[in-house]
C-alpha cells in the first residue's frame, strides 16, 4: 500500500443527507498538490476554508549565527510559497487559510541562533495596525508585513506562525538576562490586512528558543463569515489550558490550529489526535501541520464532528493545500447520548453488561444467560510498551467474545464481533497513571489495537496497515469527562464512531461497518487537575 493518501471521509450515512454529497479532486500544481472538496448544498450556512501543509525550507545549520537579512532571505523563500497557496485558495472563494507551526522559520535553533529570524511584534489589544498600510510603524516586522499583504492580495483572513520577540526590562521579574521575550507566536489577520490578535503558545515542545508567556493567552477571534475561532499551536492540544478553556465560550465552533506534529502511532498521529478533537468537543478544527516525513512529520485536516478532509503523506516531499466547505454551526454526532438501536442484539448485549444485570439468549432448545461479569476463562493479561507506558493487555481471540482488562480504577471492556478472521493479533489494552516520556500529563486509555506481529510483545508497535474487521463495543469507567476517541483504519485512514456516550458511569465507544482493517480504536481520557 501507497504511504500517501488524500481523502474525503464521512460517517453517519443515516444522517441529513444533506452534509454528505461532496464532489472532490485533487491537481498538481506546481511544488504542491490541491484537494478540493465541496458540498453539493451550497448557501449561507457554508464557508470555504483552506490549510496547507508546507514543506519548508530549512536553515542548513540552525545552530549558526546568521544576521537579519540572511535570515530573511530564506524566510522570504518559504512566504513564496505561502503567497501561491493563497492565490490558489483565493481563486476557489477561501475565506480563511491556515499554515503550520514553524513553516515560515524552521527548527532545532537556540535561543541565540534564532533571533535574527524573530520579527517584533506589538500588542494587538494596544495597537491597532495594518502592517501592509503601514510598514514602518515597527522595526523588524517584514514578515508580518509579508502576511498582512498576502490577506489583503487573496481576500481572507490568514493564520500563520512564527517567531517574535517583545523587549522588557530588568524590573520586570520574568524578563530572560538577555533582556527580551521570545515567542512561538500564532497570528491572524483579517482579509484587509489588519492585524486581528496573536497567540503565544504556552506548552512548549522542547523549544529551548522560546520562553512561556506569563499569563496564558486565550485567544478568540470573531469573523463576518462563520463566527468566532479559538486559536492555539501543536502540543497545546493535549492540555486544559488554553486548548479545553477556549471551549467553555460556546460560541466558538470553530479551532484554527498550526502544529508541527511528529506523528507516534498507535494513538498520538497527528489527523487521529485532530478528529479526535473535533468529535469530543463537538467544533470544526482546520488544521495545518508542517511537512517533513523524514522526521514523521506529515497530517493536516479539516475536521468536523462528522467528517474529515485529510491529508497524510510519508513519500513526497512537496507541500498540500486542502480546501473544503465548512458548515458555520458544526453537527455532533447524532444521538450520541440516546442514540436509537437499542434492538440491536450487540448494543441490548452491552446495556446488559454494562447495567450488570444477567444476558440471555434463547434458541431452537433453550435459553442460555450468561452473568455480565468478568470471564474466569478468559486470556491471561501482559505487559507491553505501548507510547513508552507499560500497558496492560490481553489478547483478542476468536470471533466474538468479550473481554475485560484493568490497571488502577480504570477497568476497559471489549465486546466484539469479526465477519472475517484474519492472521493478525489484536490485543485490549489498558493505562492509568502519568505519561512521562516528552512531557508528563496524566491518562486514562482503553485501547483496540492491532500489533505489529503474532507475538503478543509486538503489541503497541507502531502500525499503519491491518486487515482485520471488527464490530464492536468498547467502554471503560472512566474518572474524567475529558475522552477523545481515537480511531484509525488501514492506510492511516481516520474513522468516525457510530455511538459515544455515557452509560452507567461508563464511557463506551460503537462501531460497526469499518472502512478498512482496524489499526487502532481507543478512548483516550485527560485528567487535567492531576499534572
Amino acid at each position: 500500500m501507497p504511504s500517501r493518501f488524500t481523502a474525503c471521509i464521512m460517517s453517519g450515512a443515516s444522517r441529513k443527507p444533506a452534509l454528505f454529497l461532496f464532489i472532490c479532486y485533487v491537481a498538481a500544481l506546481g511544488v504542491q498538490a490541491e484537494e478540493y472538496c465541496v458540498a453539493d448544498h451550497q448557501g449561507s450556512q457554508y464557508y470555504m476554508a483552506a490549510v496547507y501543509e508546507h514543506h519548508s525550507i530549512l536553515s542548513p545549520d540552525p545552530l549558526a549565527l546568521t544576521t537579519r537579512q540572511q535570515a530573511l532571505e530564506l524566510m522570504n523563500q518559504n512566504l513564496d510559497v505561502y503567497e501561491r497557496q493563497v492565490m490558489t485558495a483565493a481563486q476557489k472563494g477561501v475565506q480563511i487559510i491556515v499554515f503550520p507551526e514553524d513553516g515560515i522559520h524552521g527548527f532545532n535553533f537556540t535561543r541565540t541562533s534564532i533571533y535574527p529570524y524573530l520579527d517584533f511584534m506589538p500588542s494587538p489589544q494596544l495597537v491597532k495596525w495594518n502592517p501592509c498600510l503601514e510598514p514602518h510603524r515597527f522595526n523588524d516586522t517584514e514578515v508580518l508585513q509579508r502576511l498582512s499583504c498576502m490577506a489583503t492580495k487573496g481576500d481572507m483572513f490568514l493564520v500563520a506562525n512564527l517567531g517574535t520577540k517583545q523587549p522588557c526590562h530588568s524590573n520586570d521579574p520574568g524578563c530572560p538576562n538577555d533582556g527580551r521575550y521570545q515567542f512561538n507566536t500564532n497570528v491572524i489577520f483579517s482579509n484587509n490586512g489588519t492585524l486581528v490578535d496573536r497567540y503565544r503558545k504556552h506548552n512548549l515542545y522542547f523549544e529551548a528558543a522560546f520562553d512561556t508567556p506569563l499569563e496564558v493567552d486565550r485567544i478568540t477571534f470573531d469573523t463576518p463569515f462563520a463566527g468566532r475561532f479559538g486559536i492555539f499551536t501543536c502540543f497545546d492540544i493535549l492540555f486544559f489550558d488554553p486548548a479545553v478553556r477556549l471551549l467553555r465560550d460556546p460560541e466558538v465552533k470553530h479551532v484554527v490550529y498550526p502544529s508541527a506534529w511528529m506523528n507516534q502511532l498507535p494513538l498520538l498521529a497527528a489527523i487521529e489526535i485532530q478528529k479526535a478533537f473535533a468529535i469530543a468537543f463537538g467544533v470544526n478544527v482546520l488544521a495545518a501541520n508542517i511537512h517533513h516525513p523524514s522526521l514523521g512529520m506529515t497530517g493536516s485536516g479539516i475536521h468536523t464532528p462528522l467528517k474529515s478532509f485529510w491529508y497524510h503523506d510519508m513519500e513526497s516531499p512537496e507541500g498540500h493545500l486542502i480546501i473544503a466547505q465548512v458548515a458555520k454551526n458544526p453537527l455532533g454526532l447524532a444521538g450520541t447520548e440516546n442514540a436509537t438501536g437499542k434492538t440491536d442484539p450487540s448494543h441490548s448485549r452491552f446495556l446488559k453488561i454494562v447495567s450488570g444485570e444477567p444476558y440471555c439468549e434463547k434458541d431452537a432448545q433453550e435459553v442460555h444467560c450468561e452473568a455480565a461479569k468478568w470471564n474466569m476463562d478468559a486470556p491471561p493479561t501482559f505487559h507491553s510498551e505501548m507510547m513508552y507506558d507499560n500497558f496492560t493487555l490481553v489478547p483478542v481471540w476468536g470471533k466474538e467474545g468479550y473481554l475485560q482488562v484493568c490497571s488502577n480504577s480504570l477497568c476497559c471492556h471489549l465486546l466484539y464481533d469479526r465477519p472475517t478472521l484474519s492472521q493478525e493479533l489484536y490485543a485490549l489494552g489498558v493505562f492509568d497513571g502519568f505519561h512521562t516520556v516528552h512531557g508528563t500529563y496524566y491518562i486514562q486509555v482503553c485501547a483496540l489495537v492491532k500489533c505489529g506481529g503474532l507475538d503478543i510483545h509486538t503489541c503497541g508497535q507502531e502500525i499503519t496497515e491491518a486487515t482485520g474487521m471488527f464490530e464492536f463495543h468498547l467502554w471503560g469507567n472512566f474518572s474524567t469527562s475529558y475522552i477523545f476517541p481515537l480511531f484509525l483504519t488501514s492506510g492511516m485512514t481516520p474513522e468516525s464512531p457510530d455511538q459515544l456516550g455515557w452509560e452507567n458511569d461508563h464511557y463506551f465507544l460503537r462501531k460497526r461497518g469499518l472502512s478498512s482493517g482496524l489499526v487502532t480504536a481507543a478512548l483516550y481520557g485527560r485528567l487535567y487537575e492531576k499534572n
